[in-house]
């Protein structure tokens, strides 16, 4: 090439892209031939001196181990992802029951169940062949998930966040991502967290008060998470077989950070992201998501049409960000006293204390406005 490119800007992001990427593939076949050697030392060592040859099948993480040990093919998804994020993820039925949007006395069933299962079954407790792992995976990563959105965005109690616990669940998924490295959804699942992850620093104030996503200080995430979090999407990509509903969810957050402001965002894309969501991964909470975006390219009147319809339809009944979600759509479009209700609403349906004092203040500002 020769002369100024027309958009230098855009053109030096673009080379920065590529040696990035570049930089990231010659770091990878660097470290795994270290690690390759590594191996290969530590098998010589362990035959002569007649000890157990390195087993490269083996799960060398506790908690994960665990948690695959829990997820038993025996059981049905749900009752091994309930069972496990109450025994070895720690979370409470009520934190358990709002993940999976059902009452309380339903967690509890299943985890009874699940329990009698397993012990009328006779399953042993130990490790699974990697062989089984397949059967397993979908749980486990169900597993993860649901423990990092509870440390994201906790569902109860007096603070916004549990940055520990979320930070757990994005260290398991990179253990994880190491043990199955040819399971695009597995990258696809490390990425979303390295990408949500890289927002804590601004997520909330020195006391602890949430920041919402239009008002975070963007400097302040962490580069670093970001670029984990492009490698870990693009080890998913490489693998050729489309993205699933992690890797989706990834591209969407993806889009988010990217952005240096939220007008910024390219909005139009995270709604067509959303809407392969929606056919991979058909949920009510993914069309309220897409509903949001949809409010953000297209206006909110569109959007309300669409959070309308899931009103109806009663799927998320009890769910607090539905009013919450129909209050700002409405406040948006002037509606002020139909939009009061719906945070008033959404403000009984919320167990966070943090979540629910900006929700107050939200209210306070639509009587005080008038707007």
């Amino acid at each position: 090439m020769h002369g100024v490119p027309a958009n230098p800007g855009a053109w030096l992001v673009a080379v920065g892209k590529r040696r990035a990427i570049d930089g990231w593939r010659r770091d990878a076949a660097r470290d795994e031939k270290y690690a390759q050697l590594a191996r290969e030392r530590e098998i010589d060592e362990t035959d002569a001196s007649g000890g157990t040859p390195w087993d490269p099948d083996a799960i060398d993480d506790d908690v994960l181990r665990l948690v695959f040990i829990a997820c038993h093919p025996v059981l049905s998804r749900e009752a091994s992802v309930a069972l496990t994020l109450r025994t070895v993820g720690g979370l409470t039925t009520d934190e358990i029951a709002r993940a999976f949007l059902v009452p309380v006395a339903t967690v509890q069933q299943r985890i009874v169940r699940a329990k009698k299962t397993l012990a009328a079954a006779a399953v042993p407790f130990e490790v699974p062949p990697r062989d089984e792992y397949p059967a397993r995976l979908s749980a486990v990563l169900s597993v993860l998930y649901l423990i990092f959105n509870e440390g994201y965005a906790a569902a109860s109690g007096p603070e916004w966040m549990r940055a520990d616990l979320a930070r757990e669940a994005l260290r398991l998924a990179r253990v994880l991502a190491e043990l199955v490295p040819r399971e695009p959804e597995v990258h696809g699942l490390a990425a979303l967290m390295e990408f949500l992850a890289a927002r804590f620093p601004a997520r909330v104030d020195r006391e602890g008060h949430p920041i919402l996503l239009a008002d975070q200080d963007r400097s302040r995430w962490d580069r670093a998470l970001i670029a984990r979090g492009r490698a870990a999407l693009a080890r998913g990509d490489a693998l050729g077989r489309g993205r699933g509903p992690y890797g989706l969810q990834a591209a969407i957050a993806e889009c988010h950070d990217a952005a240096a402001t939220v007008d910024d965002t390219d909005w139009a894309r995270i709604v067509l992201l959303y809407e392969a969501l929606g056919r991979v991964a058909p949920s009510p909470v993914v069309e309220l998501n897409r509903a949001v975006a949809v409010s953000m390219a297209e206006g909110p009147a569109t959007a309300l049409r669409l959070v309308d319809e899931l009103v109806a339809a009663g799927e998320l009944a009890g769910y607090g960000l539905l009013p919450s979600v129909r209050g700002e759509l409405l406040a948006r479009l002037g509606r002020a006293d139909e939009a009061r209700a719906e945070f008033t609403r959404a403000i009984a349906q919320t167990a966070n204390e943090r979540e629910r004092a900006v929700l107050e203040s939200r209210l306070r500002g639509l009587a005080g406005s008038g707007a």
